[in-house]
């Protein structure tokens, strides 16, 4: 068997499900970089005002912000990040975005929207905590 090292296994500093308005729907972080609520709602606020004007719907798109890669994709009235290190694989960091976004809609039963998504807050954190371990 090989031994992964925990450097070598791709790390994911934060996933955020916003509203078409910039609201949390869902958040995990998985790193101090942002240490209080204050510097999150403030990332969180930045981001989605830096990607509003993409045309992510189709297909992701990634961006460098602030020394981080994200990728993000845009789904009705919900807005998908994934944010990690600049050092990071943006593929994986793209098949992270797709498993999330997939994983939505079939948990939403293709009603991917916000009020069906509060609905459904249970299950939509527990499959955050499922594709991330840890960061």
């Amino acid at each position: 068997m090989a031994d992964f090292s925990k450097e070598s296994c791709p790390s994911v500093k934060n996933i955020l499900l916003l509203d078409s308005e910039g609201k949390r729907v869902a958040v995990k972080y998985f790193s101090d970089d942002w240490p209080t609520n204050a510097s999150k709602l403030a990332y969180e606020k930045s981001v989605f005002t830096k990607t509003l004007k993409t045309n992510a719907r189709a297909e992701a798109e990634i961006t460098l912000f602030d020394g981080y890669i994200v990728v993000y994709k845009f789904v009705h009235d919900l807005h998908f990040f994934v944010t990690a290190g600049d050092d990071e694989n943006e593929l994986i960091l793209a098949s992270v975005l797709h498993g999330f976004s997939d994983s939505v809609g079939l948990l939403l039963r293709g009603d991917v929207e916000k009020r069906t998504a509060l609905e459904n807050l249970d299950l939509i954190l527990l499959c955050i905590d499922e594709i991330v371990d840890g960061g």
